[in-house]
């Protein structure tokens, strides 16, 4: 499993279009100010976990608000060193309905490092965050999704609950705008999707991917630090 390591150019981002589900959600009062939480959420029949890596950025006010107009909720996992660069996206992120993870302070193959390094990407990233205004991370995704004794040791003494995913949406390999959207249509009940923090096409494919969890019943949830996989919100 991989997860991007660097940080890429931000490329141009095109605007978002309204789609009928956007225009019907704000029909329903749903889109007013502020967390945009589904009108429809009463009546989900499952939930799923939007989950963003590698942040915050420059980037992060455009995701949080493609986000918000279509009225979903994700967790991001943020990168320490990125979290103590830029902490009023970390805020921001909070203030926008969103939940915030540890995903290690420099996204370091943890299965190759000692157990004080480990140690030290993961408590650094605690600190970071909660100084950046994001709160005390109860959950922890490892980089490339890998993961060992020694690793899950560490999460443990933090009481992290450690989080992979189920989809992976490629977006990290130049995936297209169109596969973004077909690799979330293939969620189911409680499982997870990874994205990042910023790649255009993911943030195109937002509004699409809304519509096509709204249509199938499904609605973007928080992720158990019990479970490890998306329930309501709560």
């Amino acid at each position: 499993m991989n997860s991007a390591p660097h940080r890429f150019s931000l490329r141009s981002l095109r605007p978002l279009v309204a789609t009928p589900a956007v225009i019907a959600l704000a029909a329903a009062g749903s889109l007013a100010a502020g967390v945009n939480i589904p009108a429809q959420a009463a009546t989900c029949g499952g939930y799923v976990g939007l989950t963003f890596d590698d942040g915050p950025s420059g980037n992060t006010p455009t995701l949080l608000n493609a986000l918000k107009q279509n009225g979903l909720r994700a967790t991001t996992f943020n990168e320490g060193q990125y979290a103590a660069a830029y902490p009023a996206q970390v805020r921001a992120e909070v203030a926008a309905g969103m939940w915030v993870g540890n995903h290690s302070y420099t996204h370091l193959h943890l299965t190759q490092q000692t157990q004080a390094t480990v140690d030290s990407e993961i408590s650094r990233t605690q600190q970071a965050v909660a100084a950046a205004g994001g709160g005390t991370p109860r959950l922890f995704r490892p980089p490339y999704g890998e993961t060992n004794a020694t690793v899950k040791a560490v999460e443990a003494k933090y009481g992290l609950k450690e989080i992979i995913w189920d989809v992976d949406s490629q977006d990290w390999n130049g995936a297209s705008t169109d596969a973004i959207v077909a690799a979330a249509a293939r969620l189911t009940n409680g499982q997870i999707i990874l994205m990042h923090d910023w790649p255009a096409n993911t943030v195109a494919a937002i509004p699409r991917i809304a519509q096509g969890l709204a249509a199938r019943g499904l609605c973007a949830g928080m992720i158990s630090p019990t479970t490890g996989r998306a329930v309501a919100p709560g």
